[in-house]
């Protein structure tokens, strides 16, 4: 379109020039028909067809230069230009571009990287905005891989931010990660205090602007220290992490606040894990081949970090692939190249082994056939008007066309005649379909333009003569168009295009040999056809680029510090399970860790069975127990009124069997499965059998204690000798014991209870949980304690009445019955009290305690019974009436008893007796009144 003055203006000659450079670098086809879309009208040029920006640090400083010169308000398509900084709508509003940028071949990068199963690797940048920023973004990206997007705690609290006005800020935060109880803090004046994140690595903080709700800014903060709380106002610092609260510190903060300001905080939950940078290194613009080796040396030195993310220029990736070659590691490095490597050749030439399994990207483009017609049609002749395309003709065929040229004076003069494509070697440039999207992107933007503010006019009208730059950026940033590759043309609110990747790997063919292979693409999602990719050296699976393998089941990671890909297996020991990655955990304490430790499982109950070893010998004492106190009671009931039965006293015999039979009878209910009612019986009949039988015991030492007392002071029988209250005195021994145990019952009701500590060994795998009633060994021994009290008490009697004659009816059987039966217990407690630790304490207090009350049993029933039994059944002779005797003669027995006992102590042993013996005449009267046979005395 003509101009409307007579000479152009400035800003029209740059957009001139522009295009000429457009046409040097492969231009649009839109130059096959000799026209530009220079178009301006009035005083304000609405459009420069294309800033050929080139993807360097350039780009950024070329717009800047711009917006300083007064230019900044006219809009500007990039077909070339992704540097991430571009995207800043606050400092280049004006700009757009119609390629992706860097941060979403980033983005591809990482999802690369986490298909492969790969969390280890390196970096490589060529020095400058292209490699560097691409670097910077892939880094931001793979540390953001780490986190979940599950958000724990949302806190609409104020929180103050302290230090605002430095460069490192502390915020006192404390997340929860619900594996920890919450810390229950009160607000102070350093902040609202927050429970603490246990083992962060990274967190991400949302800040907004609590008063108006909108989203401030979002960035992701790397923590530096956690504090240890020692005071209100946190001033104490540890160097060490610690989990009952503190501060996260974070640097680098992308925002600013200022110093009193408050914001609501949302905390993400945090993982460890992602992607782990081994090493991030940079190529000197100025770079020498030892620069390359010491580069290979230094990703040597993490030999596991194999993947290599490369963001660098064809020179440098020719330099790095060299260097590969020469340490003799060709194959090892799996390389992942960005846009700059693409699908050239150029890069890899006569280094293709070294480059056979290199993963690269390329933004979605296609061949545009009718520019390779047209391009290849340029000769000096008919592509005057652009000035470069001489000095591209000399560099093309490597000749010289003028004096004046920079070319070396040994160069052969260019006839003019040459073609490109047949005397050259031609290769159309991979950004022409985006350098004819961005100026067709232009040209829409001014139809829709021209279409609504010049509704009646076919050409320029003075309502678009009057519209400015920020007019105009409206309608760029709403063309939507299919482009020259069928693909859609659109820009987001900060002018950048879909990202839309090709992903190349560089194989090896046997019939076609080395090339590039298509092997999916990158539209925001990756879509990645891993079975057509092929790896160096032959290897089948995918190749590994990890720090550490992963643990077995049932270990857990032990993070290096500063290293989350890079971690020590522990396993999960004791009674841990494998809770997640991280983290062994105890189990409950009913529980003990499966057999792969990744989970609890209920620990196995027990309880004493009655084919135990353990049960089986009680069992069988106590029956026979029960069968020998069931015939003596049925031979004392048969011979009842005989004189032996009736001399033993009956009444507290009968007495004296049921305690002996009870005795027997705990044994059944020791070994019962526990339930409330086994319980109950227990806590009645565990210390009541051993009572009953000490109580008649008691009364029967007692009575004969008090007979030959009282017979050594005076003819007078004592009080309360008789049958009737010798039972009253039992009965209300006994009722002692049945009170304590109401008392029992009304205080601590019975029941049952699994104790998982008793059988808790060292090998969860052998851990049982005992099923048993609600007592304690204290509760045993008190129970007991009463019984043991009256056993005592009846032994110091029996050792008091030892000096009785010994046909003076049971004192001295009681007494040896006694004797043994302490030395019973006093073997009892020590076993019983001396095992409460161990394993088998169930099996071993169990048999312990029914085995000394069998015992105990059956030393009363063989030394109190079983003589009386053999005599009524065996000798019936000697179970005859004898004269009766009056207390009289039981007091003539006292006092020679007493005599006796006197003597015994003055003189050798049977000298007493025959003192006594000739201090009586046998025939005196005296002595027949007084000296009478004791035999059927009953006492």
């Amino acid at each position: 379109m003509p101009t409307s003055r007579n000479h152009p203006s400035n800003a029209e000659l740059r957009q001139q020039r522009a295009a000429q450079r457009l046409e040097k670098a492969g231009a649009a086809n839109v130059f096959m028909q000799e026209q530009t879309l220079i178009i301006s009208y009035g005083t304000n040029v609405l459009v420069s067809a294309v800033q050929a920006l080139r993807v360097s640090h350039s780009a950024a400083g070329m717009l800047y230069e711009q917006s300083q010169s007064g230019d900044s308000e006219i809009p500007q398509i990039s077909y070339a230009s992704t540097a991430p900084e571009l995207s800043d709508d606050r400092r280049y509003d004006f700009f757009s571009r119609v390629v992706p940028p860097d941060s979403f071949q980033a983005q591809a990068m990482v999802d690369i990287v986490k298909a492969m199963g790969w969390n280890y690797v390196s970096t490589v940048a060529s020095e400058g905005s292209y490699g560097e920023k691409g670097v910077d973004a892939f880094m931001q990206l793979s540390r953001e891989a780490g986190f979940t997007p599950n958000i724990l705690m949302n806190y609409q609290q104020s929180v103050g931010c302290h230090h605002c006005n430095s460069t490192v800020v502390t915020w006192y935060i404390y997340c929860d990660d619900k594996r920890e109880s919450p810390l229950t803090q009160e607000r102070k004046e350093s902040g609202f205090q927050f429970p603490l994140i246990s083992h962060p690595v990274f967190t991400e903080l949302h800040l907004n602007s609590c008063s108006h709700g909108r989203l401030s800014s979002k960035a992701v903060f790397k923590v530096k220290r956690v504090q240890e709380r020692r005071d209100e106002r946190l001033e104490k610092e540890e160097e060490e992490e610690v989990e009952d609260g503190g501060s996260l510190r974070f640097e680098d903060l992308s925002f600013g606040v200022e110093r009193d300001s408050h914001f609501c905080l949302q905390c993400t939950e945090v993982l460890t894990g992602g992607i782990c940078i081994a090493q991030s290194l940079k190529i000197p613009h100025e770079h020498k081949p030892s620069d390359f080796d010491k580069i290979i040396r230094l990703l040597l030195d993490t030999r596991y970090a194999r993947a290599v993310i490369l963001f660098a220029s064809d020179e440098d990736i020719r330099g790095i692939l060299n260097a590969s070659k020469r340490a003799e590691q060709v194959g090892h490095f799996l390389w992942i190249g960005s846009d700059s490597w693409g699908a050239k050749n150029s890069p890899i030439h006569q280094l293709e082994d070294a480059a056979v399994g290199a993963i690269t990207i390329l933004p979605k483009r296609a061949s545009i056939i009718g520019f390779d017609s047209y391009f290849t049609s340029r000769t000096l002749e008919n592509n005057r008007r652009n000035v470069w395309f001489a000095e591209y003709w000399e560099e093309n065929f490597n000749c010289k066309l003028m004096s004046s040229s920079k070319k070396d004076e040994s160069s052969r003069k260019c006839t003019g005649q040459e073609r490109i494509g047949i005397d050259s070697k031609y290769e159309q440039e991979g950004k022409v379909q985006f350098v004819i999207d961005a100026v067709y992107a232009m040209a829409h933007a001014l139809h829709n333009m021209q279409r609504d503010l010049c509704p009646e006019n076919s050409g320029i009208c003075p309502e678009m003569d009057l519209a400015g730059g920020k007019k105009l950026l409206k309608y760029i940033r709403s063309v939507s168009f299919n482009g020259s590759a069928s693909t859609s043309v659109t820009f987001n609110r900060n002018g950048d295009a879909p990202g839309r990747y090709d992903l190349f790997q560089y194989q090896w063919n046997n019939v076609t040999g080395p090339g590039y292979r298509v092997i999916g693409q990158w539209t925001e999602t990756l879509q990645l056809n891993i079975e057509d990719m092929q790896w160096p050296r032959g290897e089948q699976e995918i190749p590994t680029s990890v720090c550490s393998l992963p643990c077995k089941t049932g270990e857990r990671k032990k993070v290096v510090k500063g290293m989350p890909c890079c971690w020590h297996c522990e396993p999960c020991d004791g009674y841990q399970h494998q809770f997640d990655e991280f983290t062994c955990k105890l189990c409950a304490y009913n529980m003990r860790p499966s057999a792969n430790r990744t989970s609890c499982q209920p620990i196995p109950i027990i309880k004493l069975e009655w084919h135990s070893p353990w049960a089986v010998i009680p069992v069988f004492l106590a029956m026979l127990g029960i069968i020998a106190t069931i015939f003596v009671m049925a031979t004392f009931i048969r011979y009842n009124d005989t004189p032996i039965v009736r001399a033993s006293g009956r009444e507290l015999s009968y007495v004296l069997l049921t305690g002996i039979f009870l005795c027997y009878i705990i044994t059944f209910l020791m070994i019962a499965k526990p339930d409330v009612g086994v319980c109950s019986f227990r806590r009645i009949f565990l210390g009541l059998g051993m009572c009953i039988s000490y109580a008649a015991l008691l009364t029967k030492t007692n009575r004969i204690y008090r007979i030959f007392e009282q017979g050594k002071k005076s003819v007078t029988a004592p009080r309360l000798i008789s049958p009737t209250s010798q039972l009253a005195i039992t009965s209300s021994l006994i009722s002692v014991q049945l009170l304590g145990v109401l008392i029992w019952f009304g205080v601590d009701p019975p029941n049952t209870i699994i104790d998982y500590d008793e059988q808790k060994t060292i090998n969860p795998d052998l851990a049982r949980g005992v099923l048993k009633c609600d007592i304690t060994d204290l509760q045993i021994i008190c129970s007991l304690g009463y019984s043991i009290l009256l056993m005592v008490t009846c032994t110091v009697y029996a050792i008091k009445t030892r000096g009785v004659p010994e046909n003076f009816n049971e004192a001295k059987p009681i007494g040896f019955t006694m004797y043994t039966t302490c030395i019973v217990w006093l073997a009892f407690i020590p076993i019983f009290f001396g095992t409460a630790q161990s394993a088998e304490k169930l099996y071993i207090q169990t048999t312990t305690l029914t085995i000394s009350m069998n015992l105990s049993a059956s030393v009363a029933l063989g030394l109190l019974y079983m003589p009386k039994v053999y005599v009524i059944i065996f000798h019936p002779e000697l179970n005859v009436q004898k004269r009766k005797r009056s207390f009289k003669a039981v007091v003539t027995a006292a006092t020679m008893s007493s005599r006796l006992s006197h003597k015994a102590s003055d003189r050798p042993n049977g000298e007493a007796k025959t003192e006594l013996c000739e201090n009586v005449d046998p025939n005196s009267p005296a002595a027949k009144t007084k000296y009478v046979s004791y035999n059927d005395l009953v006492i």
